[in-house]
């Protein structure tokens, strides 16, 4: 037998972490219930350090959209003043997060909408000041900009408009975001730091299906409107095992996802496991890469943070990282100007000025639409990552 036909070739997805192999993602029961800063709702008093009642809890294989599915059937099944409506949504939605709710519930609670964000986002607005519960669907973030006025001229300033006689609260508009591979200008977009100005929204991007559950629960009932944002090419492609509970993650606090001492990676959404496997090649490069990574930087210890909520963000715990590792690397699928890294680069370097031993370093889209054609292009890969993590070490 010949010395080629001896070697076993490589798997089909590579040697490489994946969103599919990913260590981040949470496969067995117990590490599901060891979700850091999980709290159970349907007893409050009961926290995740109750050993004997999560011991009894069960969890079930969920993909993205089935974790964001199920939220929906908690909150309309605890709430009976919530109602899911938009574009589609009736049918299943053309992610499938709505399957067999209007079956479920019924049509008056979940419906469709005509072909109008303005007018998805206003109803939601006028639901909401009347005190009822408002989960709407933007059908893509794309096409959320027909909405802009409604939203932070209406939903983020009524509050502070009636002078607290009146809010929107219960204003929800949950929307897919981010690349799907072949999406183009009209279905890639990442259109989070357009809102960044707007006070008195939130704005939430998970990463999985055990966050996603958990902050979309926690965002209905957040006292403010807030923007979900879902990472459409995770609906399918991201696995966990997910709590059947009731449960919520809390908002405007990041999660240390890997500890380290001499480099801060920033992100949020799908990006998290592109900035994985650059941390990946850092140590273990593969052969194409081996001779342009640096011995010096291999060894480097890197703290990958996801920041999950945009708006307002964790400004402590990234300030608190950077302080230790005294570098900060942000990714973002999202173009650079105008971006959220830009501004989390200003408010840390004012911060952290004096234990800063490199610049602020940003790897995100380029100021361009996504493209038509050669997408992987405009999306940051785990090379331009890499390449990135390597100028901040060696700054």
């Amino acid at each position: 037998m010949s010395t080629e036909a001896a070697i076993e070739p490589p798997p089909a997805g590579g040697h490489v972490p994946s969103i599919a192999t990913s260590t981040l993602l949470r496969s067995t029961r117990e590490a599901a219930l060891k979700t850091p800063s999980i709290r159970w709702c349907d007893d409050p008093q009961v926290g995740s350090s109750s050993s004997v009642l999560v011991d009894s809890r069960e969890t079930r294989k969920m993909n993205t959209y089935q974790a964001v599915r199920d939220a929906m059937s908690i909150a309309l099944n605890k709430d009976e003043t919530a109602v899911v409506f938009g574009e589609d949504v009736a049918f299943g939605g053309v992610f499938r997060c709505t399957m067999g709710l209007a079956e479920e519930f019924g049509r008056e609670r979940v419906f469709n909408t005509p072909l109008t964000e303005q007018g998805i986002a206003g109803f939601g607005i006028g639901l909401a000041a009347m005190g009822q519960t408002a989960i709407a669907e933007i059908q893509f973030s794309d096409y959320i900009y027909p909405a802009f006025d409604q939203l932070v001229n209406e939903a983020a300033k009524l509050r502070y408009r009636s002078g607290g006689q009146y809010n929107v609260g219960g204003l929800t508009i949950r929307t897919p975001t981010m690349a799907v591979g072949h999406g183009g200008l009209y279905h890639s977009q990442s259109p989070e730091g357009f809102f960044l100005g707007a006070a008195g929204l939130k704005i939430v991007i998970p990463r999985s299906p055990i966050q996603a559950k958990g902050l979309l629960l926690a965002s209905i009932r957040d006292p403010n409107p807030v923007i979900f944002m879902e990472p459409k090419i995770l609906y399918r492609s991201a696995i966990e095992q997910v709590p059947l509970d009731d449960y919520e993650l809390p908002l405007s606090q990041a999660e240390i996802l890997t500890s380290g001492s001499d480099l801060t990676i920033l992100t949020y959404g799908t990006p998290v496991y592109t900035c994985e496997t650059a941390i990946h090649h850092l140590s273990q490069p593969p052969p194409s890469l081996d001779a342009l990574i640096p011995q010096s930087v291999r060894s480097a210890s890197v703290e990958l943070i996801d920041l999950r909520t945009i708006l307002p963000w964790d400004v402590d715990t990234v300030v608190k990282s950077v302080q230790k590792t005294g570098r900060l690397l942000i990714v973002h699928e999202a173009g650079r100007t105008g971006g959220v890294a830009g501004e989390i680069a200003t408010e840390i370097q004012k911060r952290c000025f004096l234990r800063l031993e490199a610049p602020v370093h940003r790897v995100t889209g380029w100021d361009t639409p996504v493209a038509l054609q050669y997408e992987k292009f405009y999306i940051p890969d785990a090379v331009r990552v890499l390449d990135g993590i390597i100028k901040a070490l060696t700054y």
